[in-house]
């Protein structure tokens, strides 16, 4: 049996030990403690999850029915495969982007949500003043808990886009469209994939009402999320652009509101009364997108609305490349849906997208930790552009091609 070599010891001397020690005290403010765990946005999904009642965490998390649309969109771009080059140089990365005649630091535009403030009560406010510290376009929606004045006034330095939906009450829409032209809202974003709502049904089985209703099983859950609970119940209560209060559900506003009687001449009128840039979300067959730029539109979002509203639409990533061909230079393509990473925008870039919207991703940054975890999202996805960018071997956005990516069969 062979003998083991000997092994000489010793005690480390302190100057040996000295370079060793860097001990990483905790931060004192709680939200930086929170927020230096979340390297993903995944992990900013995990955080929000614990911060926030259940209902209303699953309002901005949840799709359609049986969510399918909504798996399918992140299939999508776990089957993207990149396929770099090397020996370029990369020493300088470009992430900008012209997105509608306007420079943008990313090709990124933070999407339009609903009820936004009873997600975190700071809520639409620090969605557009991150947006304008990132250097990149805002979009307020129609179902804002802030109206086009407030967010006017507290961003006035960001891009403001606008989202619009079809009213039954024609004249409210127009007095939306009006009030944003008036605060600078460069683009209108119609968005036309909600003749009626879809059903949600995790809203439906947590029983979720705007706003969320008083309970036993809502009293419950304070001791769970106290921080949430007393943020909602000493600021200002929850009102919208569209009304000043409503007591039912989610889907039964939307009911209520949307128009089931939209049609082309719609967009037309819209058409003739915004002397802005106007783009259509919504859109996932080419000959849609050939019938609105031919309508006027300056722009198009391939969407199924996150799955949220008819369950095994077709998903955007994969439909991206023959819109993009159909529409030719007509007329700009973003794209939306299933975007949990900066790898992913680059992606949709690729494949044919001026830029890609994004909607939970900085959600879950605005429940984890308000403003600063927008912020904190918005940071995640830059580095993740530059990082995916500088690895693929392509200076800038605009060198992208479909060369760069392929789907994993």
């Amino acid at each position: 049996m062979a003998s083991r070599t000997a092994v000489d010891r010793q005690l480390p001397r302190w100057s040996e030990l000295r370079p060793l020690v860097n001990p990483r005290w905790p931060a004192r403010d709680r939200v930086r403690r929170r927020l230096a765990h979340a390297h993903t946005i995944e992990d900013l999904r995990t955080i929000a999850r614990r911060r926030t009642p259940r209902p209303v965490f699953d309002y901005a998390d949840g799709a359609a029915e049986g969510e399918i649309s909504r798996r399918r969109a992140r299939d999508a771009y776990r089957r993207v495969v990149f396929h770099p080059r090397v020996l370029r140089d990369v020493s300088r990365i470009d992430a900008s982007r012209t997105i509608l005649g306007r420079d943008s630091a990313l090709p990124l535009v933070l999407a339009p949500t609903g009820f936004t403030r009873m997600l975190q009560h700071e809520g639409e406010t620090a969605g557009a003043r991150a947006a304008g510290r990132a250097g990149v376009p805002y979009t307020l929606s129609t179902m804002a808990t802030r109206s086009v004045e407030e967010i006017a006034a507290a961003a006035p330095g960001g891009r403001r886009w606008f989202q619009l939906y079809l009213w039954r009450d024609r004249a409210a829409s127009r007095d939306l469209v009006d009030r944003a032209r008036a605060h600078g809202y460069d683009t209108l974003v119609l968005t036309v994939d909600t003749p009626i709502p879809g059903a949600r049904m995790r809203d439906v089985r947590n029983g979720l009402t705007i706003p969320p209703t008083l309970t036993l099983r809502t009293v419950g859950d304070m001791s769970r999320h106290p921080a949430w609970w007393f943020n909602l119940l000493t600021t200002e209560p929850l009102t919208f652009a569209s009304l000043n209060r409503w007591d039912g559900t989610i889907a039964e506003l939307a009911a209520t509101m949307f128009d089931p009687g939209a049609h082309l001449d719609d967009l037309r009128r819209l058409r003739d009364a915004w002397p802005g840039t106007l783009i259509v979300k919504g859109i996932t067959h080419p000959d849609d997108a050939r019938l609105v730029i031919d309508a006027g539109a300056d722009g198009i979002v391939v969407s199924n609305h996150g799955g949220r509203q008819l369950d095994r639409a077709p998903t955007p990533l994969v439909v991206l490349p023959e819109i993009a061909d159909a529409v030719g230079d007509r007329a700009e393509v973003l794209v939306d849906g299933g975007i949990m990473s900066g790898a992913d925008v680059i992606a949709a870039v690729a494949l044919g997208a001026t830029a890609a919207l994004v909607g939970r991703a900085w959600l879950y940054g605005l429940m984890a930790a308000g403003e600063a975890g927008v912020d904190h999202a918005l940071t995640i996805l830059r580095d993740e552009i530059l990082r995916t960018l500088a690895l693929l071997g392509v200076g800038d956005c605009g060198s992208l091609g479909r060369e760069h990516v392929s789907f994993e069969s």
